[in-house]
């Protein structure tokens, strides 16, 4: 049979439900996993089924959440235990297949199409309908549903499952049952459970491309399936193409092998400010913040080095731009923060008033470009050499235990661990084409 069995499984309140599994007072009660509320993060990372039920969200500042529920039990994040459990769940989904693609820390695709594993007995795993044979839907709820509990009896967090014939219903399918379900959306009913659903439950619609296709009518996804090709392409480009694609169920996009390295073509992080950034002795210092999490995640990918710096720059009004340069190829921190603090000098003129600052470089070498002078000579070998030994200092020791000198003017910035705060997700539409 041709037919594919992709399963995503999504965490449940990933965060708090770690936080509640490891101290059994939380049991029962709301709570929110939030930075401090004296620093940046002041805001809600995670909150429980209780919090939920009170309007509390992610994004929610402190004093937000605790007006919406008085009762709530606030927590700092501990993002080393996430990670852990990150692993754990993997383990387990690894007893049941090899292809296991991340999506984030408490996501990832699964395809059990070839796997080894010998199931409990299970009827009626296949019905033939016009000349084709399927799999059931009990016995696709039946494969989700073996690996959600296994997850929930040996860590003792949930999971919901989406189960279907690709990534893109998997992971749709995963967002109908929260929390702890399996939805399956198969070749034999998908038409009935996804064509009403508005467009924007699809894979990669975010805002910007949500509002062109509800101008052009393509309100949900059964409407831009039935949707006249060279109209959404006309308007989307390339991008409507793969737009289309997904809506009518013909994504055959693999999932990567669980060893398999991962190609980038950016990394970045931005931050909003709980305050607005007026002075530029302070940007300096907070690019130089972003600077440290995008050069430890570029040397963590293996993608080699960068030979473009991108600025992103947020107002207190709203408004933002954003601005790029070539350079020397480089994955060091103090070079990729003077290249992103040149641009924001040049572009930027007092007085300003600035809410959030972003970095990004993109064009990786794999390792293969040509040496310049200081990187023959070994200054520049030894430049990377400390920022690798500073990355180890940091994952033994905590993040807060070596900083530079620049940020250490500013007390709270030496906790302000931006790489493992900030665990993203791929972009949106909008953003993929903005690359």
């Amino acid at each position: 049979m041709k037919e594919r069995i992709v399963i995503h499984s999504d965490l449940n309140n990933f965060y708090a439900s770690v936080e509640k599994r490891l101290n059994p007072e939380l049991a029962g009660k709301p709570v929110a996993v939030c930075g401090s509320k004296e620093e940046r993060r002041g805001i809600v990372l995670a909150k429980s089924e209780e919090a939920k039920r009170f309007g509390v969200k992610t994004g929610d500042t402190v004093w937000q959440a605790q007006r919406k529920c008085p009762d709530l039990v606030v927590v700092p994040p501990r993002f080393w235990l996430y990670m852990e459990y990150s692993r754990k769940v993997k383990a387990i989904y690894a007893r049941y297949t090899d292809l296991i693609e991340n999506y984030g820390i408490d996501e990832c695709w699964l395809d059990l199409t070839r796997s080894t594993l010998i199931f409990p007995p299970f009827e009626n795993k296949c019905v033939t309908v016009d000349g084709e044979e399927h799999y059931t839907d009990e016995y696709l709820r039946f494969l989700g549903d073996i690996i959600r509990n296994e997850v929930k009896k040996e860590l003792g967090i949930t999971v919901s499952c989406g189960v279907s014939f690709n990534k893109v219903f998997a992971k749709l399918g995963s967002e109908l049952k929260k929390p702890d379900g399996t939805s399956v959306i198969s070749k034999l009913n998908y038409k009935k459970v996804i064509n009403g659903l508005p467009v924007e439950e699809l894979l990669f619609v975010g805002k910007a491309t949500r509002d062109k296709l509800y101008k052009m009518g393509l309100t949900t996804i059964g409407k831009l399936a039935a949707a006249d090709d060279k109209k959404v392409v006309g308007v989307f480009g390339k991008v409507g193409e793969t737009l289309l694609s997904y809506a009518r169920g013909q994504d055959e996009t693999p999932v990567k092998h669980m060893d398999e390295k991962r190609e980038y073509k950016s990394i970045g992080n931005s931050c909003t400010y709980a305050e607005d950034v007026t002075t530029f002795e302070r940007v300096e210092r907070l690019l130089f913040v972003l600077a440290e999490s995008v050069a430890a995640r570029t040397r963590e990918t293996g993608q080699g080095l960068a030979s473009t710096v991108h600025l992103w720059v947020r107002y207190s009004d709203l408004t933002d731009f954003a601005v790029q340069k070539k350079v020397r190829h480089t994955a060091l921190c103090s070079e990729i923060a003077e290249h992103a603090f040149e641009l924001f000098k040049a572009n930027v003129k007092n007085p300003f008033s600035v809410r959030a600052l972003g970095i990004t470089v993109s064009g990786f070498d794999n390792g293969e470009s040509q040496m310049t002078f200081d990187e023959s000579s070994g200054r520049y070998e030894k430049l990377q050499a400390v920022e690798k030994c500073v990355d180890e200092i940091r994952r033994k020791h905590g993040y807060d235990k070596l900083q530079r000198g620049v940020i250490t003017e500013e007390p709270a910035l030496a906790r302000d661990d931006i790489k493992n705060s900030h665990l993203i997700k791929p972009a949106n539409f909008e953003d993929r084409n903005e690359e």
